[in-house]
């Protein structure tokens, strides 16, 4: 079994190492017949100042003819700037006359796309197979036998080996702090916009201030998390190049353009359109979630709930947020993921989203009441019966993301009470500000109205999404899994974790209890919670666990070998169980029993 396992081990690195080869493989040369722009002002000084570089006809790899053409098009811009300033031309519109910076990207991106040209392109199935192949059997030639072992948690060296063992405080704060910087300024070259990344850096004084002093105040010293010996060498790599990921993801998609055109077969048969980044994602994301579910299963195979809460954030993954999109494209009806939820889907009030929706006929506009019964019906009831579990650990795309890649990292999460303190502040920040971002598109689109309070609603909301809604959530929130932790998002940055946790903590029948006359602290509890709490320390006090970020996952339930925690739902004391003193109320038969 273990030959097996190493073999499969072997095909899933031979995978990763020709899917990041890819990125050097073929060429790109463009002819003037290539350049079909409706902006006949674009195209011709496009063409004079490629002309004047000997551009057309020149075969480049993919990196330097990004960059010459950029040089290009930044000459083209500077030219027509300047016939601009010697007077307004007649006929024409500045805004529509000039080459503005955003133009230039969507320009490179659809030539990088139009001129591709290499093996990758002429076999794009081979590719495909030689990476999503390879990584699929050598994942499951890895976890098929896993079945074979004993049922139940096992003390499997998860804080010995280097790919789960974590970071020590020093080096895990370079990296956060790091990270952190390195956004806010490719934030300002990206957007040439200083103000937005000083108004960040603020926030994170005051939070920063706030965690402090409240924590003197009190006289506490803050408890930090038990940090390894050695920091985990390959946690790094494999943290690293997922930031890198997700850096070229978001915001360098010209350099994956083979990547894209591997996966554009499939996006074809599916949805009958060309491949994207966001279909190689929305591919990558379903397949990662569907082996590495399978791999949950092996793990979990003792408990039945997180089996079937496994195959739950597999469906959900598999149907709704892939293929009923794309098949909803080919059949000319709008992109949609049923079981995405503002704020976590913050564009959903955007201009072009609602104009898109209205306009699609009566599942459009179906679409469009779907999403806001969900935001105000269906959440409230749905955590009252069920606590945030019935989204966060059974449907959320990026809770089934952490809950099976993520997995093998749950035990990074840091316990501190120092890290408690941040989360609460960031995370409802990170909610108020979508409440406001919101508020300012609504009344934009309903009024016109494109500044409110000396803010322009444009660079807000481009700020949210670099920010927050790229930055946080997916270079931080999933990059960071085997430095911080696999729910890093989801306990500091998830809007809609903070709107389901509010719900839940003052208002859910859910509750995790404790028996803690049976608790033996041995921790396990506490070792395997993702969201950061320190289990044990409710147990051992026999309170139940009402802390609002819980996610109500159940593994805490699963990994106890003496039964002390269990997953209930009660409506008798909702008003009461967050009260720091609980009463026990004796009914008088249980007193006639006594």
């Amino acid at each position: 079994m273990k030959i097996i396992q190493n073999i499969g081990l072997l095909l899933v690195i031979l995978a990763i190492l020709i899917f990041t080869a890819m990125l050097g493989i073929g060429y790109n040369k463009m002819e003037i017949s290539d350049l079909n722009l409706e902006n006949e002002d674009h195209q011709t000084a496009i063409i004079e100042a490629a002309q004047g570089e000997a551009f057309f006809g020149e075969e480049l790899s993919s990196i330097a003819f990004i960059s010459k053409y950029k040089s290009i098009l930044k000459k083209a811009s500077n030219q027509l700037n300047e016939n601009w300033s010697n007077g307004p031309i007649k006929g024409k519109e500045e805004w529509t006359y000039k080459l503005q910076d955003w133009q230039i990207s969507k320009y490179v991106e659809s030539s990088i796309a139009s001129t591709a040209d290499g093996p990758v392109q002429r076999n794009p199935l081979l590719f495909l197979g030689l990476t999503f192949g390879l990584a699929i059997l050598g994942g499951l030639l890895y976890i098929i036998p896993l079945f074979n072992e004993h049922e139940g948690i096992k003390h499997n060296g998860i804080y010995h080996n280097p790919l789960t063992r974590g970071l020590k405080v020093n080096v895990r704060s370079l990296f956060l702090f790091g990270g952190f910087f390195a956004i806010l300024v490719w934030g300002f070259f990206k957007l040439q916009n200083l103000f937005w990344p000083l108004v960040t850096i603020a926030v994170a004084g005051i939070i920063t201030a706030l965690v402090f002093v409240k924590d003197k105040s009190k006289g506490q010293d803050p408890q930090r998390s038990a940090s390894p010996i050695d920091t985990g060498w390959l946690g790094i790599i494999a943290g690293t190049y997922l930031i890198g990921f997700y850096i070229l993801l978001y915001w360098a998609p010209s350099y994956i353009q083979n990547w894209i055109d591997m996966v554009d077969p499939v996006s074809r048969m599916l949805s009958g359109g060309e491949a994207s980044q966001w279909f190689l994602y929305g591919l990558m994301y379903s397949v990662i979630v569907l082996v590495m579910g399978i791999r949950m299963f092996t793990k979990y195979q003792h408990n039945k709930y997180q089996k079937v809460r496994t195959a739950s954030v597999i469906f959900f993954q598999l149907a709704f947020a892939f293929l009923i999109p794309e098949i909803l494209v080919r059949m000319n009806q709008p992109w949609f993921d049923f079981k995405n939820i503002w704020p976590l889907d913050y564009d959903f009030f955007y201009k072009y989203n609602l104009d898109n929706l209205m306009s699609s006929g009566g599942l459009g506009v179906f679409m469009l009441v779907w999403g806001i019964i969900l935001i105000i019906v269906g959440i409230p009831l749905m955590t009252y019966f069920m606590g945030k579990r019935w989204y966060c650990s059974w449907v959320c795309g990026c809770g089934g993301l952490a809950e099976t890649m993520g997995d093998p990292f749950r035990q990074l999460s840091d316990k501190s009470m120092r890290a408690w303190k941040y989360e609460r502040y960031i995370i409802h920040g990170v909610l108020a500000f979508a409440v406001i971002m919101t508020a300012m598109v609504l009344i934009h689109y309903f009024t016109g109205r494109s500044t409110l309070l000396g803010m322009n609603v444009e660079n807000v909301k481009s700020w949210y999404g670099f920010f927050i809604g790229a930055g946080f959530s997916g270079v931080v929130g999933t990059g960071f899994y085997p430095l911080m932790g696999n729910r890093v998002w989801c306990r500091f940055g998830c809007p809609l974790a903070a709107y389901l946790g509010i719900v839940q903590r003052f208002q859910s029948r859910f509750r995790i209890t404790t028996n803690g006359g049976q608790c033996i602290s041995c921790g396990n509890c506490s070792t395997y919670c993702e969201m950061g709490i320190d289990v044990r320390s409710y147990a051992q006090k026999g309170q139940d666990i009402v802390r609002s970020s819980c996610v109500g996952c159940g593994v805490c339930s699963a990994v106890c070998p003496r039964g002390v925690l269990r997953l209930e739902n009660g409506s008798g004391d909702v008003g009461t169980r967050t009260e720091e003193l609980r009463t026990i109320h004796i009914s008088e038969s249980e007193v006639g029993i006594l």
